[in-house]
């Protein structure tokens, strides 16, 4: 499925590091716009700032840069107004959970109609790698030399919580069940979350001796719940590689509800027929 003229050609080379995952969960995701064979020009793009947030100025939609953490508010505005585009916010770890946590909880609470693609890498790798809201316990970051000594947020479980009506977790290891969460995303009515468990070879990878982009990506496949003893046992770098994402860690749909969604219960009580 040829996804290249979704791309703005003259943005192009990107900025993304060698061996950044972020390119995979992009592909993923336009390759569910195509599948699902949305009108580009009733397509919207939001997003804040940091590495996965650059991607909105390489994607040929309607596409909006907002401020640090504020895409979901931005977004929620942008989908009152016009309730018949679909409206897509991406933003990272940082970006989303931590100056942008507010907002993103209340989008998920008022069930507004986004589908929100948030990049988990574990640190903010744009800044020059600071602890993110997501650095798991012992990670060492530029803010943390000795270790992480915060616990970090489950990004999915803290949707549900916040009322979200989807929430999903998927790896950059895997772009095809990617993108079938993407479409699944995209498809439903009310707040669509996804969290990507992507890498940081350059920030995270590197202060952590988790070895670069390939070897980070196959980490993440070793530590899903649903891998096999024989690739378990296969080991890229040894020990230090494996401990990238919980050895338990839940992929997929793991939260999903019917609510009546944001935008159609204004329009509704504002004597406005939705379309």
């Amino acid at each position: 499925m040829e996804t290249r003229h979704y791309l703005r050609s003259e943005m192009m080379p990107h900025l993304l590091c060698p061996g950044c995952g972020h390119g995979i969960v992009l592909q993923s995701l336009l390759r569910a716009i195509a599948s699902l064979e949305l009108d580009r020009d009733r397509v919207a793009v939001v997003a804040g700032i940091g590495c996965s947030s650059r991607l909105a100025g390489y994607v040929d939609f309607c596409s909006l840069h907002a401020t640090h953490g504020r895409a979901p508010a931005f977004a929620t505005g942008l989908k009152l107004a016009r309730p018949e585009l679909t409206v897509i916010v991406i933003t990272g770890d940082g970006d989303g959970l931590a100056i942008g946590g507010n907002h993103l909880i209340h989008a998920a609470r008022r069930n507004i109609g986004l589908f929100c693609l948030l990049f988990n890498n574990a640190i903010y790798g744009m800044t020059g790698g600071q602890v993110a809201p997501t650095t798991p316990l012992g990670r060492r970051g530029t803010t943390a030399p000795f270790g992480s000594v915060e616990p970090p947020f489950d990004a999915c479980r803290l949707m549900t919580a916040a009322g979200a009506t989807f929430v999903a977790r998927g790896i950059s290891y895997e772009p095809g069940p990617l993108q079938a969460l993407c479409e699944a995303g995209l498809r439903h009515e009310g707040f669509a979350f996804l969290e990507v468990i992507s890498d940081c070879p350059e920030f995270y990878g590197r202060y952590n001796r988790l070895g670069r982009g390939p070897e980070m990506i196959q980490a993440q496949k070793r530590h899903t719940a649903t891998v096999g003893p024989l690739l378990a046992r296969k080991a890229v770098l040894g020990p230090t590689a494996l401990p990238e994402v919980p050895a338990d860690l839940r992929t997929g749909v793991l939260h999903r509800e019917v609510r009546p969604e944001f935008a159609r219960v204004i329009r509704a009580g504002t004597g406005t027929s939705a379309p």
